[in-house]
C-alpha cells in the first residue's frame, strides 16, 4: 500500500466520514480502516471535527483510576489518561503507602502566566527599558480591557517586568505581562493582552515590535506537594536509603534526571491529558523550570526526617484551567473533573502535583528494590499477549506464564498461546 498524492483540495472542507474516505482511497488501505475509525467511542466526530483540523477519527487513549489520594485531608479518585503499563497502579501504591502519616500536603504559589512581547530596533535598549516601565499604569487599562470577563471573575493585570537581553542579532528588551488568569489556563488571555500592548510599546520607544506570546514556563503558577512515607510502610531503612541514593543520582546527572522526571510527568501528564488540558504545555514548562539553575535536575526533592522516615517533595509550574479548550469541549474530560470534584484550577494543579510526586516515590522504591522492570513487565505482560494474538480468557493465561517464566516477549507469548489452545 502507498499513498498516491498528499495533496488532497478541499479535505478542509469535508466531512469527517468524507475525509476518512478519501483518505482511504489515496492510500489503498482496506474498508476495514473505515469500519475502525469511524468508530470514534465517547467522542462523537461533530465534536472532533470542532476541536482540530482535518478529523478522520479519534485516537482512545485507556482512561483509569488512581485510588487511595489523600489531598490535604480529602480522599481523591483520580482519573489518569495513558497507554503505559504501571503508572496507575504506581499512584495507588505510593498513596496507599502514606495514607497513615496524612496523605499529601499541597499549596500553589499563584494563577499567573506571563505574556512577553519582544522589541528590536532601539539603539539604547536600558533607556527603552525605563519607558516602558514608565507606563505601567497604561498597561493595565490596556490588558484589563482586552479581557473584562477575566477581570469581572477577580483576575487581569497584577504586575509588569521588563528585561534586556544580547541576542546574536543584537540586544531586545523583553516585556513580561504578568496576568492572573484565576480558573482559565490563560493562553488565549495574555496572548490577546500581549498583541494589544506591541503597538504601544513601539510608539513609546521608537522600536518594532515582534513575537508577542505566552510563556510555558510558567513560573508565578508553582504547585507543591509533600509527603512522608513511614520506614514500616516503604520497608525498611535500606529501601529508604536506596531512594535517597537513587534521588541523590537524578539530582547531579541530567542523564538520569531526564529519567527520572519523565517518570514523574508519567502521572502529571497523564492527569493532565484526563481533564483535556495541555500536556505539551505542562511538560514544556516542567523540563524548563528542572533547568532553571543551568543543570537540568530533579523537580522532586527527597530526604529522612529525624525519625528516619523518608519524606518528599515536588515543586513544578502547572498551568492547567477549568474552562475553555478540551477541559469544556470533551465530555470525558468534563466527566474526569466530576470525578476528582475539583471546581478550581488551583485544586487541580495540587492534586496534579501530589499525583507526580506518588509516581515518583514509586518509581524510586521499584529502583531501589526489585528495579524497574519486574513490576512493569508484570502489567505490560497482558499487552504482549494481545499482541501474540489472545483474546478473552487467553490473556490472563499467557499473561500469567510470560510472568512466571521472567521472559515477557511476542515471540514466548505466540509459544504459550499455541500451548493454551491445543
Amino acid at each position: 500500500m502507498t499513498t498516491t498524492t498528499s495533496r488532497i483540495p478541499g479535505l478542509h472542507k469535508m466531512s469527517p466520514e468524507e475525509r476518512l474516505q478519501k483518505v482511504v482511497e489515496v492510500t489503498g488501505l482496506s474498508e476495514d480502516v473505515v469500519r475502525h475509525l469511524g468508530n470514534t467511542g465517547n467522542l462523537d466526530s461533530a465534536t472532533a471535527d470542532s476541536m482540530i483540523e482535518n478529523v478522520i477519527g479519534t485516537m482512545n487513549i485507556p482512561l483509569g483510576v488512581a485510588t487511595n489520594m489523600l489531598v490535604d485531608g480529602h480522599d481523591v479518585l483520580v482519573p489518569m489518561a495513558t497507554e503505559e503499563s504501571s503508572v496507575v497502579a504506581a499512584v495507588c501504591n505510593a498513596a496507599r503507602q502514606c495514607r497513615s502519616t496524612g496523605g499529601f500536603k499541597t499549596d500553589m504559589s499563584n494563577s499567573h502566566m506571563i505574556a512577553q512581547v519582544q522589541l528590536l530596533g532601539v539603539p539604547n535598549p536600558e533607556f527603552a527599558r525605563l519607558q516602558i516601565l514608565e507606563h505601567k499604569s497604561d498597561v493595565q487599562l490596556i490588558c484589563d480591557e482586552t479581557d473584562p470577563v477575566l477581570l469581572k471573575h477577580g483576575g487581569g493585570f497584577r504586575d509588569m517586568e521588563v528585561r534586556v537581553l544580547k541576542g546574536r542579532t543584537g540586544p531586545m528588551v523583553v516585556t513580561h505581562l504578568i496576568v492572573d488568569t484565576r480558573d482559565a489556563m490563560g493562553a488565549n488571555a495574555v496572548n490577546s493582552m500581549a498583541e494589544a500592548v506591541a503597538p504601544h510599546i513601539a510608539k513609546w520607544t521608537g522600536g518594532k515590535t515582534y513575537l508577542r506570546i505566552l510563556s510555558n514556563l510558567a513560573d508565578r503558577r508553582l504547585a507543591r506537594a509533600r509527603a512522608t512515607w513511614a520506614l514500616d510502610e516503604i520497608g525498611g531503612a535500606e529501601v529508604r536509603d536506596g531512594i535517597l541514593a537513587a534521588y541523590d543520582f537524578a539530582d547531579i546527572d541530567p542523564y538520569r534526571a531526564a529519567t527520572h522526571n519523565k517518570g514523574i510527568m508519567n502521572g502529571v501528564s497523564a492527569v493532565v491529558l484526563a481533564t483535556g488540558n495541555d500536556c505539551r504545555a505542562v511538560e514544556a514548562g516542567a523540563h524548563a523550570y528542572a533547568a532553571r539553575t543551568g543543570q537540568y535536575s530533579s523537580l522532586t526533592r527527597w530526604e529522612a526526617d529525624a525519625d528516619g522516615n523518608l519524606t518528599g517533595t515536588i515543586e513544578m509550574p502547572l498551568a492547567v484551567g477549568l474552562i475553555g479548550g478540551a477541559t469544556r469541549s470533551h465530555p470525558t474530560a468534563r466527566i474526569a473533573l466530576d470525578i476528582m470534584n475539583i471546581t478550581t484550577a488551583e485544586r487541580l494543579a495540587c492534586t496534579i502535583a501530589a499525583v507526580g510526586l506518588a509516581q515518583n516515590f514509586a518509581a524510586l522504591k521499584a529502583l531501589a528494590t526489585t528495579g524497574i522492570q519486574k513490576g512493569h513487565m508484570a502489567l505490560h505482560a497482558k499487552n504482549i499477549a494481545v499482541m501474540a494474538g489472545a483474546v478473552g480468557d487467553e490473556i490472563e493465561k499467557v499473561a500469567d506464564a510470560l510472568v512466571k517464566l521472567g521472559k515477557v516477549r511476542v515471540d514466548v507469548a505466540e509459544e504459550i498461546l499455541n500451548e493454551v489452545r491445543q
